[in-house]
């Protein structure tokens, strides 16, 4: 059923929003037809695993400037005997990767991270949602590419978000004639909000995966027709990237507040490490009256992503400290914190046993979960609008630019705007760092909420907020999904926020020091909870996101 629930906290330009109940299984996503998927594959038996993944696979036909089998993911699934896996299908640097590949005569060149041939990495989508079907779940694995693949064939509405991305992007498009045919129109410019977009080749694509499954994309047509893109584009990626590629298992990455534990993913996501650490710290300062606690949000994420731009990279590459996690280190960064202005961080702090203690060796998410126990929360992307804005030929699948997430050289800002040191420099294999952040929260061994976030590195503070409004306030799902926002990412030096965040707290932040730059939205959340036990399912989108939807049964 749905309960409507009237928010007057603070100036919202979403007054209201639907808050969906279920008791057998629950689905969140950022687009309704890929929820309804994922409802539609557990009414026919499948478990929260297998909506994931239905989930997943659609948002990459109706949602693919933010995802697909052309970009990763991070996935963690917590299964009805209480064990947690973590599935790392991040994207990988060709074998041909050199740390300089981004460089011209000494200085970083941004558009080739960014577009076109060198933008790309290995895709490990399509590994992570096999693996996760096949040992999971318990629908056979073709059933939920056959999903995917009659929307892409039937056709859809183009949205409203999808058609401005397409404008925004249309110059870096228009470059790629494969991308033209399908998301231009006869006039040679980009299709426009409410015109039925079909996908016949990605329909192809998602059958042939159907019945093929990973070993057809990895080994088979997929890899050969992207490989012969990229020779004959200028590309690094060859046939033998593909056939190497493997998906990861992580140990999941803990932590408890305030008596509940926290399971985040480890690196190469800094989202798991920097909730955890943000958490921590903010533990560590106390109970601190209401009107100081934006501020004390700001001045954690300024020290927590400070530490980012240093330590974080693909552990099998570089050392990641545990540390940054370490309730003790929490205690003297909170120390640093003065509640009544902000303090300038010149750079990152030092966990303990930094070299001897280590992890080993655009975007969307979704959350879903069902009555047996199993919950799934997904983080999936393909980095920025559209990609590298290329479409394999004849695949119809969108390719990352997931090579922008490495840093091109120390201290040169990503299309983010973040910055990154040596652990994060281009490498063969090597897997860029990311802020997915896909969370799970537990009352002693229960699971209670399943969050993540879209947003670049707002992922990481969005995902925060989320867990701190309703953990801390009482927020339903909905509630704390459509409050204002604030992201501080240590460089550049300012404190973003939503406009929409009320005149008396931005004047009391600019008051404190903080230098505000005030922007519509920041970012997409998903969120499925259960705060009681044996109680319904209660799932909620993001408002920001206009065709997204919550679904259960």
């Amino acid at each position: 059923m749905k309960r409507w629930l009237l928010i007057v906290c603070m100036p919202l330009t979403f007054v209201a929003q639907a808050a969906e109940e279920a008791r057998r299984g629950m689905v969140a996503a950022v687009h309704h037809l890929a929820s309804e998927a994922g409802v539609e594959i557990m009414r026919r038996g499948g478990n929260a695993v297998d909506a994931a993944v239905a989930t997943g696979l659609v948002l990459g036909v109706v949602d693919s400037h933010n995802s697909g089998l052309g970009g990763g993911c991070f996935m963690l699934i917590r299964l009805p005997s209480g064990e947690v896996v973590a599935l790392d299908g991040r994207e990988t640097a060709p074998a041909a990767a050199t740390a300089d590949m981004f460089l011209r005569d000494g200085r970083a060149v941004p558009e080739l991270s960014r577009t076109g041939a060198l933008a790309s990495g290995v895709p490990g989508q399509a590994a992570v949602f096999h693996e996760a079907v096949v040992k999971y779940g318990k629908l056979p694995w073709g059933v939920h590419c056959e999903a995917a693949a009659k929307i892409a064939e039937d056709g859809f509405p183009l949205s409203s978000a999808s058609a401005a991305r397409l404008l925004a992007v249309e110059k870096d498009m228009a470059k790629f004639a494969s991308s033209k045919a399908i998301f231009f129109g006869t006039g040679g410019r980009p299709l426009e909000k409410g015109v039925l977009l079909r996908q016949p080749d990605l329909a192809r694509t998602l059958r042939a995966l159907g019945k093929g499954g990973a070993d057809w994309f990895y080994r088979g047509d997929f890899a050969k027709a992207t490989a012969a893109w990229m020779r004959a584009n200028g590309g690094l990626i060859t046939e033998p990237d593909f056939a190497d590629y493997a998906l990861k298992r992580r140990t999941p990455l803990e932590t408890t507040y305030k008596g509940r534990r926290i399971v985040g993913f480890p690196p190469p996501s800094s989202g798991g490490v920097h909730v955890a650490q943000m958490l921590n710290i903010l533990e560590a300062k106390g109970a601190v009256p209401g009107e100081d606690m934006p501020h004390l949000i700001a001045e954690t994420m300024k020290l927590a992503f400070a530490d980012r731009a240093h330590w974080l990279g693909d552990p099998a590459f570089t050392k990641v400290p545990k540390g940054l996690a370490d309730k003790a280190y929490a205690k003297e960064l909170a120390k640093k914190i003065d509640l009544t202005k902000s303090t300038p961080v010149k750079g990152h702090g030092t966990p303990p046993k930094a070299d001897e203690h280590v992890f080993e060796k655009h975007t969307t998410h979704f959350s879903a979960a069902d009555a047996s126990g199993t919950w799934v929360a997904c983080t999936a992307t393909i980095n920025t609008s559209y990609g590298s804005k290329v479409v394999v030929p004849g695949m119809g699948v969108v390719l990352n630019n997931e090579m922008d997430d490495f840093a091109a050289a120390p201290g040169v800002p990503n299309a983010f705007g973040l910055v990154g040191s040596d652990a994060n420099l281009p490498a063969p294999g090597k897997r860029p760092l990311s802020s997915m952040s896909p969370t799970l929260v537990f009352e002693g061994n229960r699971p209670v909420l399943a969050v993540g976030a879209a947003g670049g590195p707002t992922i990481i503070s969005q995902t925060l907020l989320a867990i701190l409004h309703i953990l801390d306030e009482g927020d339903t799902p909905a509630v704390a999904l459509a409050k204002p926002r604030l992201h501080q990412q240590w460089s550049p030096d300012e404190l973003r926020v939503e406009k929409r965040m009320s005149e008396s707290a931005k004047a009391d932040l600019r008051r404190r020091g903080h230098v505000l730059n005030e922007v519509d939205t920041l970012g997409s959340t998903q969120a499925v909870a259960q705060p009681e036990k044996g109680g319904p399912f209660i799932g909620a989108h993001d408002p920001r996101s206009r065709e997204g939807k919550a679904g259960g049964f």
